[in-house]
């Protein structure tokens, strides 16, 4: 019998972490949700009321992003303030709907944090050195430089850091951190999986 889980991916811009969740979903077969669901999803919260049903229509209405879309993180609100924690909120209480529905894949929004509590949560941070990640910029992310990609991490952190008081990135919030410079994406999705059910006993077939 498989057990419900909940995969939850942060990631260095630039390290392939995005076609990496998205590899990881594939293989658990499961659906995998970013922040674009997630947002619209807190959005509709906030203006009334959020049913499992809606909440089904989005999950079959928006796709994960593509893996070159190179979206500002500040796109989707970086200010701090009344508002955004508002937004945080709404955002976390979807994220609750989502892993309690089924098991998936989250990309990014805190998840990590938002599902602490949660039994059969497995959490990961991607990283990669600075030339894979500039690499990877010039090629996936339409000749984004490194200074740019590392922007967007200080937003990243800034933002994390700031709702969880812990420290995005550091290895003791996370069950596993993986560095994908050495290492084929697919290579790493099984590496993941086996630690998911070898070590932490899941039964995910």
């Amino acid at each position: 019998m498989k057990d419900k889980f909940v995969l939850t991916v942060s990631r260095q811009y630039g390290s392939g972490g995005r076609e990496l969740a998205g590899i990881l979903a594939n293989k658990l077969n499961v659906k995998l949700y970013d922040r674009q669901i997630v947002h619209v999803a807190a959005i509709k919260l906030g203006l009334d009321d959020l049913t499992d049903e809606e909440l089904i229509n989005l999950e079959n209405t928006l796709q994960p992003m593509p893996i070159s879309t190179y979206l500002p993180f500040h796109s989707f609100g970086l200010h701090f303030g009344e508002s955004s924690t508002g937004m945080f909120l709404a955002e976390s209480k979807v994220i609750h709907m989502l892993a309690n529905e089924k098991s998936c894949v989250i990309l990014g929004r805190s998840a990590d944090y938002v599902l602490r509590d949660e039994p059969n949560r497995f959490s990961i941070f991607v990283c990669a050195d600075d030339d894979f990640r500039e690499k990877r910029g010039q090629e996936v992310y339409d000749g984004k430089t490194l200074k740019e990609l590392n922007k967007e991490n200080v937003h990243r952190a800034r933002y994390y850091n700031y709702y969880t008081g812990k420290t995005w990135g550091d290895g003791a919030s996370y069950d596993l951190v993986v560095n994908t410079s050495n290492d084929p994406l697919d290579k790493i999705a099984d590496g993941i999986i086996a630690y998911m059910k070898n070590i932490r006993g899941l039964k995910t077939i």
